[in-house]
C-alpha cells in the first residue's frame, strides 16, 4: 500500500565565501511562509574563518568563515577533504538530511556533491542526496573554476538529482550558473533581475518554488518507500 510522507524536507544549507549561517539564514528567512513554512532548514558555519576580507562588512557584521580556500586563479585548493569531512560529520550528527541549498562558494560545492557521492568519493556515510537549491551557483572544471581532483568526474554523466537553480540577471557569476544547468536533468529556474545575492522571492518565483518542493515531496517518498520496503523484505 502505497504510503504519504508528510515530513518537510531536511536541508542543510551552505553559505557563501567568508559570510556565515547566520547572515544566510537572515536573507532566506525573507522568503515567503508558504515556502518557509515547508520546509526543514538548518545553516551551518564553514569550518575555517575568514583568513580575508569579506565582500559583505558594510552589511553584515562578523564573524566570517570560508569553506575552502584556493588559488587567485582558482586552479589549486587548500583544505578541501577536510571541508567534505567537516561537512559529512555535521551531517552524521545533526540530520539525515534530504537536500543541500547553496549560496556562492556552498552553491558550487553543493552542485558537486552528488557527482562525488555517486562515484564513493564523498558523504559515502550518510544518505542519499535527493535535492539541490543552488543560488549563484558554478561548476568545478567550468569557465572560472578549475576541478579538485575529487571534482574531476562529477560532472561526467547527467546529474538525475533534483535541482532548482536561482540566478541574477546582474550576478558576475551568472555564465557559470548559467553553464551548470546543462549538467542536471531537467532542472528548475528562477530567474531575478539582481545581483551576487539570495533575492527574496516574487508570485511568479515563489510558484516555482512551490513546485520544486512538491517535485522532491515526490522524490523523497519515492525513496522512503523503498527503504520501507527494504526493511519489509
Amino acid at each position: 500500500m502505497e504510503r504519504q510522507i508528510q515530513r518537510k524536507p531536511r536541508i542543510l544549507c551552505l553559505h557563501g565565501f567568508r559570510t556565515s549561517a547566520e547572515i544566510l539564514k537572515r536573507q532566506v528567512l525573507r522568503w515567503p511562509a508558504a515556502v518557509l513554512d515547508k520546509l526543514d532548514l538548518v545553516f551551518l558555519d564553514a569550518p575555517y574563518p575568514a583568513q580575508g576580507k569579506s565582500g559583505v562588512e558594510r552589511f553584515f557584521d562578523p564573524p566570517y568563515y570560508e569553506w575552502f580556500q584556493a588559488t587567485e586563479d582558482f586552479t589549486e585548493y587548500t583544505n578541501f577533504e577536510e571541508c567534505l569531512a567537516f561537512i559529512e560529520d555535521n551531517m552524521m550528527k545533526s540530520g539525515p538530511f534530504d537536500g543541500f541549498l547553496g549560496f556562492s562558494q556552498g552553491a558550487l560545492l553543493s552542485a558537486a556533491l552528488p557527482g562525488m557521492q555517486r562515484d564513493g568519493l564523498a558523504l559515502t556515510r550518510v544518505p542519499r542526496i535527493k535535492f539541490l537549491i543552488i543560488i549563484s551557483g558554478a561548476k568545478f572544471g567550468g569557465p572560472k573554476f578549475a576541478h579538485h581532483k575529487l571534482t574531476s568526474n562529477a560532472y561526467s554523466s547527467p546529474l538525475e538529482c533534483p535541482s532548482l537553480h536561482i540566478i541574477g540577471e546582474t550576478d558576475f557569476m551568472k555564465q557559470e550558473s548559467t553553464s551548470l544547468l546543462e549538467y542536471f536533468v531537467d532542472p528548475f529556474v528562477i530567474n531575478h533581475p539582481k545581483g551576487h545575492t539570495i533575492p527574496e522571492l516574487d508570485e511568479k518565483s515563489t510558484e516555482v518554488m512551490l513546485g520544486f518542493i512538491e517535485r522532491i515531496q515526490k522524490t523523497m517518498a519515492t525513496a522512503d518507500e523503498q527503504i520501507y520496503l527494504n526493511a519489509e523484505t
